[in-house]
């Protein structure tokens, strides 16, 4: 690699170390690779999506890049239960709203399960 090139950086999300690798440019970030924030409640999710997108770009259901390009997926906790289950026509109903969705709405979710 050049001279003056990062090859990795160690940083801190969270409380979680993380050590990212450069690739080069031949291995650009693509959606292959995203990272998950589960959150707790509406405020996390509003928290994290507000902080992630600026200066990115928001996609659908919960994925957004950051101004680096780098993907994220930020998910309240339960989606899958929102999203699975034994009533075919709730779930339906619960992913058919998430499709309309780019940051996650917990409460819309949870309405359109019930069918409300």
């Amino acid at each position: 690699m050049p001279a003056g090139t990062v090859l990795t950086v160690d940083f801190e999300l969270d409380g979680q170390r993380l050590t990212a690798l450069n690739g080069g440019a031949d291995i650009p970030f693509t959606d292959a690779i995203s990272l998950l924030v589960t959150c707790a409640d509406q405020q996390e999710v509003d928290y994290y999506w507000e902080a992630l997108s600026a200066g990115g770009k928001e996609v659908q259901c919960g994925w957004l890049a950051d101004r680096y390009g780098l993907s994220w997926q930020i998910v309240p906790e339960g989606l899958d239960d929102l999203l699975a289950g034994d009533d075919a026509d709730a779930v339906a109903r619960a992913f058919a709203a998430m499709l309309t969705m780019t940051k996650l709405d917990i409460a819309a979710l949870r309405e359109a399960r019930a069918g409300s």
